[in-house]
């Protein structure tokens, strides 16, 4: 057995503020709570028979300093006004014994709502193909979501998204993320 599968999965997500772009991106890192861990970026495969706890949870259980192995978006702007998002999207299987999803999406103009409706229908997306799901990805949310609850193998869809105005003087950051625990 891989002792590297993760058990538990939680979601977070967070904003920062400062004159310095790297020092921004640390302070959302902070508000999302996951300042104080290495993180390592991963792609996006929900694990078989992961179960998802609360972000409060899931905080407590991380170790400073520890290898914390994560799905992340991030998208940063100096421009005054610009409306930024990073978005995280989940997608899990009726069946827990296959894997599921992530997806990361960073957008600007996008609204919270529009950039986690699209994280999570990409999510859904990826998904509903790899368990041969047919469905019209130009469709709206609506109609693939009746699809796939219809198909009865897609159990849950679900997303995160952090957006700001991004302020003056200064860059503004934002992140998601899944962080995964062993």
């Amino acid at each position: 057995m891989n002792p590297f599968v993760p058990k538990k999965i939680f979601f977070t997500k967070g904003v920062g503020f400062h004159k310095e772009e790297l020092h921004s991106f640390e302070l959302a890192l902070r508000s999302a709570g996951i300042e104080k861990c290495n993180l390592v970026n991963v792609s996006s495969i929900f694990p078989p028979g992961c179960k998802v706890i609360s972000s409060k949870q899931g905080l407590k259980e991380l170790q400073t300093g520890g290898i914390t192995f994560t799905v992340m978006s991030r998208c940063s702007s100096d421009e005054a006004r610009r409306l930024i998002a990073a978005s995280i999207g989940c997608a899990i299987p009726t069946d827990r014994s296959v894997y599921g999803y992530i997806s990361e999406h960073h957008a600007f103009g996008q609204t919270q709502k529009q950039a986690g409706e699209y994280a999570e229908d990409l999510a859904a997306a990826m998904l509903a193909s790899t368990l041969g799901i047919d469905f019209d990805i130009d469709a709206s949310w609506d109609e693939k979501e009746e699809i796939f609850k219809i198909s009865g193998k897609i159990v849950r869809t679900m997303e995160t998204t952090q957006s700001a105005i991004a302020r003056s003087g200064g860059y503004t950051s934002v992140v998601a993320a899944a962080v995964f625990l062993f």
